[in-house]
């Protein structure tokens, strides 16, 4: 028996609206702003969720030109029912920046999504690892490799990858994007492309370095400046997704939650450097955010740990 009814058949933009609105919107995003692919995707979800909307509530005709801020709160309320308010307001950025396009084009009139209100994000503070949890963590591939569960190639790649993720604060698609041209071995800094395509410069702390070196001298088959840094056994590039299971495998061994992924070692790597007294601009131009904002959050993990220890040490805590 079919069961078309409990799974109806996913909407798909009309091919019309693909070649006149979406195409040179996303082409404006990849070669111009540089956006990451994972963005691209997100954003066409957007517009693709957005349509749907339109066309079930029969407003296609009207022509995006025609929409004004009541209607786009229409669907906002009800996107509501549909996602959580982190996604929603992900989609509403890529459906402004969508109408912004189009706006300097002068192929609308407005920018409807201008204002809109939006439920309130809960703050959330970011998960990290203590320093005695890092240390733990990062000693795994060497204690697989006394064990002989993993072979010397292995054990290395995965402890730098480790090491670059942590000691360096790169996000995973930095970190396998990293190119051989991009380190300078004398300094230990890397030239690190983040988001939008901007370039900043990172350094890797003298362990990463000479583990990085090790490697190279050990294991790479070729060090030239378009080489990849982070590679498989067959000298390929290793993909995101590799390296979210590696890093599986070792918080099992650590006995440490299954739930933290590569992206949380960068969350250590900036909170550990706020607990030692780091500036917070320093650590914003470390971490290659655009915003004070952003880096701002780590502040209150600092502080909740400081509020933690003085409440377990202090007679009046």
């Amino acid at each position: 028996m079919s069961n078309n009814a409990s799974n109806p058949p996913r909407f798909k933009l009309p091919q019309g609206v693909l070649t006149e609105w979406w195409r040179p919107f996303a082409d404006y995003l990849a070669h111009e702003r540089r956006y990451s692919p994972y963005t691209l995707r997100n954003y066409f979800q957007a517009f693709e969720d957005f349509y749907a909307w339109l066309t079930e509530a029969g407003l296609t005709a009207k022509g995006f030109d025609a929409l004004d801020t009541r209607e786009v709160r229409d669907f906002v309320i009800e996107a509501q029912r549909r996602f959580g308010r982190r996604t929603l307001h992900n989609h509403v950025s890529g459906l402004r920046a969508f109408f912004k396009f189009w706006l300097r084009r002068e192929k609308v009139k407005r920018n409807p999504f201008l204002g809109v209100p939006l439920p309130k994000l809960e703050r959330r503070l970011p998960k990290f690892l203590t320093e005695e949890q890092m240390t733990l963590l990062l000693n795994g591939p060497q204690r697989l490799l006394t064990n002989e569960s993993v072979d010397a190639f292995t054990a290395c790649r995965d402890r730098l990858v480790m090491e670059l993720l942590y000691g360096g604060g790169l996000r995973v698609s930095e970190l396998v994007g990293l190119n051989c041209g991009a380190i300078d071995f004398e300094s230990g800094v890397a030239r690190v492309l983040g988001k939008g395509r901007k370039e900043r410069l990172c350094p890797l702390g003298s362990v990463a370095t000479a583990l990085l070196g090790k490697f190279r001298a050990e294991f790479t088959r070729t060090t030239l400046p378009h080489s990849p840094v982070i590679i498989d056994r067959h000298h390929r590039r290793l993909p995101v997704r590799q390296v979210q299971l590696l890093l599986k495998r070792y918080l099992a061994l650590a006995e440490l939650p299954m739930d933290l992924t590569p992206h949380k070692l960068r969350h250590s790597y900036a909170t550990h450097l706020l607990n030692a007294g780091a500036d917070l601009r320093l650590v914003q131009e470390l971490l290659g955010h655009a915003q004070l904002a952003t880096t701002q959050v780590y502040t209150h993990v600092s502080v909740a740990r400081l509020k933690e220890i003085h409440a377990k040490a202090h007679p009046r805590g």
